[in-house]
């Protein structure tokens, strides 16, 4: 056992039985979505790992421990406090040595779940490159964690906030697949296409499976990214998210946001924009990777057996 680390006793049989498990970030609970329709989100995704024969694992730092797996009090700190820190790679040791409260970016998942020996984690949308980055160098951490740690993302592409070409190149520059599945198109999360390919096109878990598997065997540093569209019914209308977000961005740009303060911003004020209705799309995207993620655990269990 790791010191700094506190499995529940679910994941923890789990994993010592080679049994399929999905990591669950904490940041759409802590600081992506509004209380209550946040906890009630967490354990849906949940329920839905579970419904699909996998365990889920939610992940976050709690009094400077990294928990893997939390109870439903634990969401409920996370879903309600108002000192919840988010956290990347650079502040885990910060806040495990001030023994804080945090909770979990895309790249701090993969490491906790990493550590863990957990292979698979579903997420809403990564980060990436963001727009203006030639002047401001702003570039998500997520994608370095996806370049060095193997373990396989499932999301709905990147956020359609950020400059989706420019974080492509990066990906592909440290040798990030990115994989559709079942679509040629990388999806802009509120939206199925982006006008950007994937790299390559798997039409079942299986595939998915076998892939990362030989990944695992080879022993080749980083993720892959499995690229799950939103389902056609819960997609926005390209024009109408596309506006909203570049309303967002300028507002951003006038109160001078930087850092980990713009997505948080951004996602909140989209939401007000489109009239609660990319909220709703959030919801479903994420419901469905959680879906395809537990589907291609379980399957990578069976290819390692």
């Amino acid at each position: 056992m790791h010191p700094y680390l506190e499995i529940s006793p679910e994941v923890q049989e789990a994993l010592d039985n080679d049994r399929p498990v999905v990591a669950l970030e904490s940041t759409l609970v802590a600081h992506g979505m509004p209380y209550p329709k946040n906890i009630e989100t967490a354990e849906r995704l949940e329920q839905i790992v579970r419904e699909n024969g996998a365990v889920p694992a939610t992940i976050a730092i709690l009094n400077g421990k990294l928990k893997v797996g939390l109870s439903q009090d634990e969401l409920l700190t996370l879903g309600t406090s108002k000192d919840i820190y988010k956290v990347s790679r650079r502040d885990i040791p910060m806040i495990i040595a001030k023994k804080l409260n945090g909770s979990t970016t895309v790249a701090s998942t993969m490491i906790i779940a990493s550590i863990a020996g957990i292979k698979v984690f579903a997420t809403g949308g990564i980060g990436g490159v963001h727009r203006g980055a030639e002047k401001s160098f702003d570039v998500s951490a997520d994608l370095m964690e996806l370049a060095n740690t193997r373990v396989a993302v499932v999301c709905a592409g990147c956020k359609s906030v950020l400059d989706i070409g420019l974080t492509l190149e990066y990906l592909e520059t440290h040798g990030v697949a990115i994989v559709g599945y079942k679509t040629p198109h990388f999806p802009a999360f509120f939206t199925r296409r982006s006008g950007f390919k994937v790299d390559f096109f798997m039409d079942t878990v299986q595939e998915l499976a076998t892939s990362f598997q030989a990944k695992l065997d080879l022993r080749l540093k980083g993720g892959m990214i499995i690229a799950n569209p939103i389902p056609e019914e819960f997609e926005m209308p390209y024009e109408v998210i596309q506006e909203a977000i570049d309303d967002a961005i300028d507002e951003s740009e006038d109160k001078g946001l930087i850092g980990k303060e713009i997505t948080p911003f951004l996602l909140k004020r989209i939401d007000e924009l489109t009239e609660g209705t990319s909220l709703a799309s959030n919801q479903k995207l994420v419901y469905n990777n959680a879906l395809v993620a537990a589907q291609f655990a379980v399957e990578l269990s069976k290819v390692k057996a």
